[in-house]
């Protein structure tokens, strides 16, 4: 026994004490190391796109290029060693390939000779004399510059000079300008190489290009829904429940109808001889079955779900009522999505100058072609995640700025008289203490995300090649670990941001901090916030469904002319990041609100000496839930009994 007054033993001095939550009274700079390393990555970034603008040439990827080194539609600068190089073409805006039926690449470059025409041919064109008189009528010359079209039918060299007879019918599709063969044997040899053989990069410049307006148009829609979805999510009641969640069992059925409506059609249609059919066949095939599997698993989900709408309604009448203390939180994805906007926009740009950066070179005939520099590629992968971390940085910067809003209005005495300008305040606690803090956590789901996307690249490099089922039962089990593992740290990450807002501590310790709480309040977080997710990610998936169904029906247009699977992916993307991007404000305001309320249970007991920050109603709230689950237990408990029980009982 410890006489009084002598000291504590020696163990109990190294016992650490356990740190306090003091929301609100405490503020550093946090992790500040990774702020320096995220501003040397920016250098680098930097650097490429000054590379890629000095060394780069977007126009001979948007506009196309002959074989003698000029940009179609523009004029060029000539090129020492190669006589045809130079010439204006600011009238000669089409790109023609003088063997479109039979073309063929050869250490990395097509063997057809290329020029920039004035008009496509949009008839066959049997002999010379026909080629001839087209030159002459439209004042398009389909033959080496250096031939006159007078010559056409008299120089000996004329069949190496001019097009490969007989020259089909082409029109000009927005595929970089170029003049697309409209025979189905010349057009399927055409996309074969154009597009299933060229490099990954153009494969997807490709798309984007073919289906530019397409694809603007679909995301201007995803964002009408996502706005449309905000409100319905601000302004919810009974009847918009019922009707919200018919939208989504009609979306999920009709886009799941559509997909395998239209690879039966691609199946029983009798012009499935093209590739670009057969790839966009094999991609609805996929399509069909991935939505399939997602209809049905959401499907079972609502049907779980059915009996708690009543809990829904209370659920967002509650986050509503946080938000109604910052109502401008709502247009915080507006600047948010203006950001990344121009982000991307701008990382395209880079993107398509390194597409182009090129020495130009020489070849036999006078001819030019471009060899890549050194290092591209390593450009290309340091571009990428420069593009994941800094989207993840973006949306950390609105999720921390919702939950420093909020922790501010929720840890305040005076309910009758709000703080001042909420968003300003976390803004610039964001800037001025937390900017590491928000790079650190953004980097930590970049790392999760690289090697997804490194298994993508690997099973798309190894699709044609054979290999078993055991390397494809691998590549799956990678993709679902690092997708589980992706949906748990982005739990934990934004929880993490909610405590650093409230508690002034680094990404690790506000980490450890939620764990341990969330330990102690598993029944609040594990119903409530599940169960509000849920109907939020149900939002997106409304968006997302009408989105690729408009897509469906803008692309199957085309079919014969792209292959649109690359679009449609680009385009559910987006539309899934622009949902997830303004439903993100309740699902962040859900988290940060019981979140708050945890602390506010730790650190208050309720009584005149320490009052809880809570409102009655969202007290009251936690409180059903709380008889829900104890009736629930209850209830399991008294059935597990009643079995026993009857096991018991003897037979008379």
């Amino acid at each position: 026994m410890q006489r009084p007054g002598a000291p504590a033993p020696a163990s109990a001095e190294r016992t650490p004490r356990p740190r306090e939550w003091r929301p609100q009274l405490y503020r550093k700079c946090t992790d500040t190391t990774w702020l320096f390393l995220f501003f040397l990555f920016w250098t680098g970034l930097m650097f490429i796109t000054g590379y890629s603008v000095a060394a780069g040439a977007t126009a001979r990827l948007l506009f196309g290029y002959d074989s003698f080194g000029n940009v179609c539609g523009k004029k060029n600068s000539p090129v020492e060693g190669a006589p045809l190089s130079g010439q204006d073409m600011t009238l000669k805006k089409h790109v023609f390939f003088m063997n479109a039926c039979n073309l063929e690449v050869k250490d990395v470059r097509l063997s057809s000779t290329i020029l920039c025409v004035s008009s496509c041919p949009e008839e066959q064109l049997d002999t010379l004399e026909e080629v001839q008189l087209f030159a002459d009528n439209n004042g398009s010359f389909l033959c080496v510059y250096s031939l006159d079209s007078i010559n056409y039918t008299q120089n000996p060299n004329a069949d190496s000079l001019c097009p490969s007879l007989p020259v089909p019918p082409s029109k000009s599709f927005p595929l970089f300008n170029r003049c697309v063969p409209r025979t189905p044997e010349c057009y399927s040899s055409f996309a074969s190489v154009l597009i299933n053989d060229v490099d990954i990069l153009h494969r997807i410049l490709s798309g984007i290009m073919s289906g530019r307006d397409t694809i603007l148009g679909l995301c201007i829609l995803a964002l009408a829904l996502s706005l449309g979805m905000m409100f319905t999510f601000r302004f919810i009641t009974t009847l918009l429940v019922q009707i919200f969640i018919a939208l989504i069992i009609s979306g999920l059925l009709l886009v799941c109808g559509v997909l395998w409506w239209l690879y039966y059609d691609y199946t029983h249609d009798l012009s499935i001889e093209l590739d670009t059919e057969r790839e966009n066949m094999k991609c609805l095939l996929g399509f069909a079955i991935v939505s399939t599997v997602i209809t049905a698993v959401v499907l079972s989900l609502i049907f779980v779900f059915r009996k708690r709408i009543k809990l829904t309604i209370e659920l967002f009448q509650v986050i509503n009522k946080a938000i109604g203390s910052s109502p401008f939180l709502l247009f915080q994805p507006l600047w948010t999505f203006a950001i990344l906007i121009f982000f991307w926009v701008l990382w395209v740009a880079v993107l398509l100058s390194l597409g182009t950066a090129g020495a130009a070179q020489v070849i036999e005939g006078g001819q030019v072609e471009y060899q890549p520099l050194v290092g591209i590629r390593y450009m290309w992968w340091y571009h990428l995640i420069g593009l994941i971390w800094t989207s993840e940085f973006i949306l950390t910067c609105q999720q921390m700025t919702i939950a420093g809003a909020l922790a501010t209005c929720y840890f305040n005495r005076n309910k009758n008289d709000p703080p001042d300008r909420p968003i300003l305040w976390s803004l610039s606690i964001l800037f001025c203490y937390h900017q590491g803090t928000a790079i650190k956590g953004s980097f930590l789901m970049t790392v999760t995300r690289i090697p997804r996307t490194i298994l993508m690249y690997l099973h798309n490099a190894l699709k044609d090649k054979q290999h078993g089922a055991w390397s494809r039962c691998m590549f799956r089990c990678c993709f679902c670990c690092f997708w589980c593992l992706d949906k748990c740290l982005r739990q934990l990450t934004q929880n993490a941001y909610t405590a650093t807002a409230i508690n002034g501590t680094d990404f690790c310790t506000s980490a450890q901090d939620v764990l341990k709480l969330s330990s102690k309040n598993s029944n609040h977080f594990t119903s409530v916030n599940c169960f509000g997710d849920f109907i939020i990610f149900l939002g997106k998936v409304l968006v997302v469904c009408f989105t690729v169904f408009g897509g469906l029906m803008a692309f199957n247009y085309n079919r014969v002319l792209q292959v649109w699977a690359i679009p449609l992916l680009l385009v559910a993307f987006f539309a899934y990041l622009v949902a997830h991007c303004f439903l993100s404000v309740f699902e962040t305001v859900l988290d940060a609100l019981l979140l708050c309320f945890a602390v506010d249970m730790e650190t208050n007991d309720g009584s005149s000496e320490k009052p809880y920050f809570m409102d009655q109603e969202f007290l009251s709230f936690v409180k059903r839930i709380d008889k829900l689950n104890a009736a629930r237990a209850q209830g399991e408990e008294s059935s597990l009994r009643n079995e026993e029980g009857t096991e018991l009982q003897a037979v008379v």
